[in-house]
């Protein structure tokens, strides 16, 4: 089944109230190592593509500014339970992550936590993502990917069926997503489920001037 922007808000809409109880827990430890090694310092401004009920939020460290985008205006509604946070400047918005929400680089540092399975076009997303990265600027993923190198298996795509009904897909491969994305893969690391998550830290690089 594919994803969409109207399914997706059906979607989440049931699953707003259930989501920090009931896989909340389960996704922290890879939440927290993606914070960890985006490393953000004082005084950075980040974004957060896909911020649903806020789970990132409280492990943002003090003195930066954050921007939350999210499709489903419920799981937003979660997300603003959760402010104030004490040392965080925190603004929520409801928005689409494949078109252009923000102005060419504004940001420091860009959080994709569990949205490039989710979202209809991740890689639309992840470009809009970078584009809105300064030069040299930090993208940090946490999710799951498919085996790059080779098409999901009969199982993995009937799995996916089901899959895709609680908001998620289970065969985009990383590699696919990141064709054509103005950065670099400066660290990538295995996470829960034995590797089936992974972290993975980008760089922006700066466009290349020819010289005539």
């Amino acid at each position: 089944m594919k994803m969409t922007n109207g399914g997706n808000k059906i979607i989440y809409r049931l699953w707003a109230p259930l989501y920090d109880a009931v896989v909340g827990g389960f996704f922290l430890p890879g939440r927290k190592r993606s914070l960890e090694v985006l490393d953000l310092q004082p005084g950075e401004r980040v974004l957060l593509i896909g911020i649903g009920t806020g789970a990132d939020l409280p492990l943002l460290p003090e003195g930066v500014e954050a921007i939350g985008v999210d499709l489903s205006p419920d799981m937003l509604a979660r997300a603003r339970a959760k402010l104030p946070l004490p040392g965080r400047t925190v603004k929520l918005l409801e928005g689409d992550a494949q078109s252009a929400l923000f102005e060419e680089k504004s940001f420091d540092a860009v959080i994709l936590n569990l949205i490039l399975s989710v979202i209809p076009d991740g890689r639309i997303c992840l470009k809009m993502a970078m584009q809105a990265l300064k030069d040299g600027g930090r993208a940090v993923i946490f999710d799951k990917f498919a085996p790059e190198g080779k098409s999901p298996s009969i199982v993995r795509k009937i799995l996916n069926w089901f899959s895709t009904l609680f908001g998620t897909d289970i065969t985009r491969r990383f590699g696919e997503i990141f064709v054509g994305c103005s950065g670099e893969v400066i660290r990538e690391e295995a996470s829960i489920l034995k590797g089936m998550y992974r972290i993975i830290l980008l760089r922006k690089i700066p466009p290349r001037v020819s010289v005539l």
